[in-house]
């Protein structure tokens, strides 16, 4: 049996980006991967990002957010935060595992309509699959 690789996306609610990228290496590459996400100041999975992944054919719906906490002693091969205020804040984990940083702004700031708040968090989940699909390939 394959050893698959486990990936800890971190940033600092756990309820949109690390979401969304979890999602993805799940859904694309789920035999060669373990996918993990976590936060700094974990809240809870957005609505909204559920929504723009299940347009993705992705459902998120089942995840939920987790502390960094509970990853500490886990022996990771990758950790990616996805946010800087996560990669400023991420503490060291024993082990080998190699840090890679996404900087992608936060969608849940986004304002206005539901729809303007959907656009944004589409270019977001957009730029996050195409790191996942970048990343997959380099492995």
């Amino acid at each position: 049996m394959l050893n698959k690789k486990k990936v800890l996306f971190l940033c600092t609610g756990n309820s949109c980006r690390s979401q969304i990228a979890e999602g993805f290496l799940r859904h694309l590459a789920s035999e060669d991967f373990e996918a993990f996400s976590a936060g700094t100041k974990p809240s809870r999975l957005n609505p909204l990002a559920v929504k723009v992944m299940e347009e993705k054919g992705v459902d998120i719906s089942g995840q939920y957010s987790q502390s960094i906490d509970e990853f500490l002693n886990e022996s990771l091969d990758y950790i990616i935060t996805v946010c800087d205020h996560a990669k400023e804040t991420c503490p060291v984990f024993p082990g080998t595992a190699e840090r890679i940083h996404w900087s992608f702004r936060d969608p849940a700031d986004a304002k206005g309509s539901e729809e303007e708040k959907m656009t944004v968090f589409r270019e977001i989940r957009d730029s996050i699959e195409k790191n996942i699909k970048n990343f997959i390939k380099k492995q």
